[in-house]
Formats: structure tokens, sequence, C-alpha cells
């Protein structure tokens, strides 16, 4: 081999890496990770009232994106098939071939082994043991078989994506009270109407790949009836915070606006002629219903006096 076809062998070897570390992070899902964070920083602060130890926050943080993360690359090696029978999905690493199902398997185990072990060094069993059940009803329950096979595959599905807030939470007070109850039916009451907006303006890719979510079984004016109960279930359980007095003024005014908006919302869709337009506008205020929320409790808890 001569100097030039060597040296442009080791050009283009330069020249894929960033796009090999960019396909490992595509398989993380960054976005899911972020807003799960945010979630789990409202349930760390609602439990921490006010006092704050950085080497169990860094913990949970941390440990939390990790086990997503691997659970999120895992789901990719799952739902490669109907992945690549999806516009939103098609392009997805897997998919492509640019990252194989040893390495993506591979960068699963040592992320999820890696988040358990910095959740049990800086937090305690209870919390580990609700980020390992956590990633097991994502990964093993809804990626492996309800997705695929049940319209009630939502419903598990939102357990494991109501666990991030209970471990912040858990991981402060050790123990699985009502608070942490409390948390638990507010998030998977909430992941109810907003995967089934996303069901219903992707109803043609979950149509094409065979996924029988609720809007694709029973059509959509089945899921807006749905979509309407879940939020009316909702907004009295996220007031509940404040009826046990761990949430405060603020917390309440944003979840009384919020979630009263987002009813209206609901409402609309019955008189709205296009679907698809007001699904994601649903979809968008349920992302900012829940991130007011979280974030209202993080700076009750830092700065009381903002709320006195």
């Amino acid at each position: 081999m001569d100097h030039a076809a060597s040296t442009s062998q080791h050009d283009d070897r330069l020249t894929s890496m960033p796009n090999r570390w960019h396909d490992l992070l595509e398989l993380t899902k960054p976005g899911i990770i972020g807003g799960n964070l945010i979630a789990a920083l409202g349930g760390y602060f609602l439990a921490a009232h006010g006092e704050f130890d950085l080497v169990t926050f860094a913990s949970v943080m941390l440990g939390i994106a990790l086990v997503i993360a691997s659970g999120c690359a895992c789901n990719n090696v799952i739902d490669r098939d109907i992945d690549a029978l999806m516009a939103r999905t098609r392009h997805r690493p897997l998919v492509r071939g640019s990252v194989s199902i040893t390495q993506a398997l591979g960068l699963s185990a040592f992320l999820g082994i890696s988040g358990v072990v910095c959740l049990a060094l800086g937090t305690n069993g209870l919390t580990v043991a609700l980020a390992v059940i956590g990633w097991g009803v994502y990964v093993g329950v809804y990626s492996l078989y309800m997705k695929r096979n049940s319209e009630y595959g939502t419903v598990v599905g939102s357990l494991s994506g109501a666990m991030p807030p209970v471990i912040g939470y858990c991981a402060v007070t050790g123990t699985f009270d009502s608070g942490a109850m409390v948390l638990l039916l507010i998030f998977c009451l909430w992941q109810m109407p907003h995967s089934y907006a996303i069901a219903i303006f992707r109803y043609a890719d979950y149509q094409r790949a065979s996924i029988p979510v609720l809007p694709v079984v029973h059509g959509i004016k089945r899921a807006k009836h749905h979509i309407l109960g879940y939020i009316v279930a909702f907004i009295p359980a996220s007031l509940a915070l404040v009826l046990a007095s761990q949430a405060g003024t603020g917390y309440l005014c944003v979840a009384l606006t919020m979630g009263g908006y987002w009813l209206y919302l609901a409402i609309c869709g019955y008189r709205l002629d296009d679907d698809v337009r007001w699904a994601k506008r649903v979809f968008g205020v349920s992302i900012l219903t829940i991130t007011a929320m979280s974030l209202v409790i993080v700076l009750e808890s830092m700065v009381p006096i903002m709320w006195a």
C-alpha cells in the first residue's frame, strides 16, 4: 500500500469517528434522558425540603441518566425492525447499519451496570431496586412484548416512565411512602394522554408498523375520550401534593393553570377537524405542564422565600 492510500484511509477513520460517537449517543435518546432528569429533579427536591446533599444528588442524577440511556439503547435493538417501517425512526443508527447489534448491546450493558453502581454507591437499596424495576419493565415487558402485542402496552410503559421522579424522591427518603406513591400516580396518569397524543399525530407510522396503540385499534375518537379522562384524573392527583403539604402555593398555581389549559385543549379536540395539529398541541402542552410542575417544586425547595 502506497503512502497516499494509507494517508487517505487514516483520514477516513478520523472523519468517521465523530459520526460513530454521534450514532452511539443517538442510541441513548438524549431528549428522553433530559426530560426524565427534570422529573427526577422534582422528585429529589420534593423529598429534600430545602436540604441538599451533593453526593446523593450527583449519584441519583448520573445513575438515572445512565440507566435510562441503557434502556433506550436496548430498545433500539429490539425495535430495529419496526423502526425501519416508521418515517420518524427509519434513520436510526441500527436501521442504517452504522452501529452493530453487538455494539449497541455492549453499550447498553456498560451504561446499565455503570448506572446501577453509581446509584448503589451514592444512594440506597430501594433506589437501586426501583431503577432496576423501571429498566426491566421498559425493556423486558414493554419493548419485548406489550408494545407489539397489546393496546395496553402504553399503560405498562407508563409505569417505567413514571419511575425517575420516584427514584429521585426515594434517593432522599429511603422509603416508598405516600409521597412516592402520589408521584408515581401523577406521572403514570400524565404519561397516558401524552402518549396517546403522539399515537394520533404519528398514526400512519404506528399503523404501518402494526403497533396496536389505542388510536389504531379503536380509532381516534375513542382515544380522545381516554385523553380527556386521564387529564381529568391527572389534575386532582397533581393537587394531592398540596393537600399533603408537600408542595406550596407556587406549585398549586402552576398545576391548576397548566392542568386547566391541558384540559381545555382536550375538550377542544371534539370540535376541531385537524386531529394531527390538535394532538401536537396536546403533546406540547403535556411537556410544558410536567416540566413546569417539576421545576416549580425545585424552586420552592431551594428558594422558599419566593413563595412566602
